[in-house]
């Protein structure tokens, strides 16, 4: 069964040539193949890097500034640009767009979450092209840390779609030998993502590393990914008919994550973390819930509600769960049973 809700990652390399000048065909190219399949269809959900990228160049600015102001002003001017030349794209092959800007703070909060989703949902019923980008010029942290990739496989599960492409200036995950694609991934695993690295790109944040990850947001919650290059002729008419032709396919798992699941393991920023021993893991793993006398240790800020980071021994994040007590009832409680579990196994998403 083909996929027809699909989700498309679109790099700022794409959009640029060697001397930094934005190249218009692309776009032009991109909305062609969108029309086409949007006729057999096909649902599209295009989350866009390029805001910041157009406005340096607009600024002429020559490197990513490094003051949180200055990338602030520089996404300010090129969010309005980079809509413009979206909206004549599409317009040129009869197709509406509609921009959509979104922060942690609309997966984090569960109702802003559902909101999103809504309108997202809305925007395909009305058989317009959401255009999605993090909003840069109110957000702090995600500029500084964070890349549109994640909020790619984020979007994937909150619209429940079942591709994600991811479409970079490379044509996938490359082996250990720099040179030989890897054309199919069954899991990612810790050797997976060490053969990833980071970009050099003096316009772009990310790399293969949060490329990776996003396909792991994806796979976990049932969904396929691809990583292809952004500039393979068609790319998308290719990746739509057979999600293998190019690049490098992720196999979603089987049974993927529910909604609720996939919120509590990818959406929501965790607001702290507890650390656990041997046995209270073991018995995660098992579906069991976590219990107070297996908490040696928390950290963060947090309310019963939340969701947290849960790790081992070693400080390792292994799952995310809500909480059903706050950090300060659980650190006068360390060592002792309560009665109340932590987290309870139906609010609980193992990520390893």
């Amino acid at each position: 069964m083909k996929a027809k809700r699909i989700v498309v990652k679109i790099g700022s390399s794409i959009f640029f040539d060697d001397k930094g000048n934005f190249a218009g065909e692309v776009l032009d190219s991109f909305a062609r193949q969108i029309s086409i399949l949007h006729n057999r269809k096909y649902h599209f959900l295009i989350v866009s890097s390029g805001a910041i990228a157009l406005g340096m160049s607009i600024l002429g600015l020559h490197s990513r500034p490094k003051e949180l102001s200055q990338l602030q002003a520089a996404a300010a001017i090129g969010q309005n640009q980079l809509m413009s030349l979206y909206s004549n794209s599409f317009k040129k092959f009869g197709l509406l767009c509609g921009q959509v800007l979104l922060t942690w703070d609309d997966f984090t909060q569960r109702k802003r979450y559902l909101n999103a989703k809504n309108t997202l949902e809305a925007l395909l019923a009305f058989k317009i092209i959401p255009i999605i980008n993090e909003n840069d010029t109110v957000s702090t942290e995600e500029i500084k840390f964070g890349d549109n990739d994640q909020l790619s496989g984020l979007v994937a599960t909150l619209i429940g779609a079942e591709l994600l492409i991811i479409l970079s200036d490379v044509d996938g995950l490359f082996d250990k030998d720099k040179k030989t694609v890897i054309r199919r991934v069954s899991t990612i695993t810790p050797e997976i993502m060490s053969l990833a690295s980071s970009t050099t790109k003096k316009t772009s944040v990310g790399g293969m590393a949060t490329k990776l990850k996003a396909a792991k947001i994806a796979t976990d919650s049932g969904i396929g990914c691809v990583i292809a290059s952004g500039k393979f002729p068609d790319v998308l008419l290719r990746l739509a008919e057979d999600n293998t032709a190019i690049g490098t396919y992720f196999v979603p798992k089987q049974k993927g994550l529910p909604q609720r699941q996939r919120w509590i393991g990818f959406g929501a920023r965790p607001k702290g973390s507890v650390f656990v021993d041997d046995g209270a893991k073991k018995a995660l793993f098992a579906n069991k819930s976590l219990l107070s006398v297996g908490v040696f240790r928390c950290c963060g800020n947090f309310n019963e509600g939340d969701v947290v980071s849960i790790c081992d021994k070693e400080g390792k994040e292994f799952a995310r769960g809500k909480v059903a007590i706050s950090s300060k009832t659980l650190e006068n409680s360390l060592g002792k049973r309560l009665e109340r579990e932590v987290i309870h196994c139906d609010n609980l998403v193992i990520l390893q």
